[in-house]
């Protein structure tokens, strides 16, 4: 009861996310084909650094949780090489069409397959993944489908696979862009849906091994990008 409490304790602390699935589908279907535009640099340091040290391997089979233009998708797809296999699920038919042409113009389609729906409800079976991947994904669910997410990665991951994630944080304090960035969320819920979360407590407290944690910086806000891995008892 106690670890319980704590972690109530600590959810209090997060902001929720108030609008509903239907508006974000509706929200990224529209701002898909000029995403890379205003999101897509101030992303691609961070996402790449955490890929690296995912370190996909020729031959497996994995998985990318909200995987919007496709630039990870693609990445994937060639270090799988042709014998591995890359899925993708995105809440937006914009994004996975956007990401589509992508992976054809590369000549990589062949090799992934991807889903349009809610990662909280993967439609994949147990212990399938060697990895999943989320990058700038988890912070866009709310504070209560967090932990409903990491369960269902972790539940198709195979016994010792590895998590991916990248995601702005908490952090250790509480800095002046970290209050500013929250206000700016609760005042404009519609423009600003993500917001810090804790990252590595939460991959931990679904029941992950954390192998590796880095902190970065997103703009002056503090992000993480976190390695764990099922234990071959999960």
């Amino acid at each position: 009861m106690e670890k319980v409490n704590k972690m109530d304790s600590k959810n209090r602390k997060v902001l929720r996310v108030y609008r509903t699935k239907a508006q974000a589908k509706k929200a990224y279907d529209k701002i898909s084909r000029f995403y890379d535009y205003f999101a897509g640099v101030f992303e691609k340091k961070y996402r790449n650094r955490a890929l690296e040290l995912l370190d996909i391997k020729r031959g497996e089979i994995v998985l990318e949780i909200g995987f919007g233009t496709g630039h990870c998708l693609k990445k994937m797809a060639e270090l799988v090489g042709e014998k591995g296999k890359v899925y993708g699920i995105d809440i937006s038919s914009g994004m996975l069409e956007v990401s589509k042409r992508r992976l054809e113009k590369a000549g990589l389609l062949g090799r992934v397959e991807l889903y349009c729906g809610d990662a909280s409800k993967l439609p994949y079976e147990d212990n399938k993944f060697d990895a999943v991947f989320m990058s700038f994904t988890l912070e866009l669910f709310d504070t209560l489908e967090i932990p409903k997410v990491l369960n269902e990665a972790k539940r198709v991951l195979k016994s010792n696979g590895r998590l991916g994630v990248v995601s702005m944080s908490k952090g250790k304090g509480d800095s002046f862009s970290l209050r500013l960035y929250e206000w700016m969320h609760k005042k404009f819920p519609q423009y600003i849906d993500c917001r810090p979360i804790y990252v590595e407590q939460s991959i931990r407290e679904v029941g992950f091994e954390i192998n590796y944690k880095e902190e970065v910086r997103l703009f002056g806000l503090p992000g993480e990008i976190v390695i764990a891995v099922k234990p071959s008892e999960s």
